[in-house]
């Protein structure tokens, strides 16, 4: 995990909503959801908040999780 993926945790444990409206946006079918589940109790939007928040990390530095560095690791 990314350290600002920690962070989100971090800020989950507190205020669940509000981390998935930083990870995925705030006006998101994922926050909804979360929103709805933290009106229900707090452990169903904890809960949800650490799964939205280890299901979508950041991509890495220099390009996208979907299109993989062809130069990486080789000798030429």
């Amino acid at each position: 995990m990314h350290a600002r993926d920690w962070f989100l945790v971090f800020i989950a444990i507190f205020l669940p909503p509000v981390a998935v409206g930083l990870k995925r946006g705030f006006f998101t079918k994922d926050t909804l959801i979360n929103l709805l589940l933290f009106l229900l109790g707090f452990f169903p939007g904890l809960v949800h908040a650490l799964y939205v928040i280890s299901r979508h990390p950041y991509p890495a530095a220099g390009g996208s999780l979907a299109e993989p560095s062809t130069g990486y690791g080789s000798l030429a």
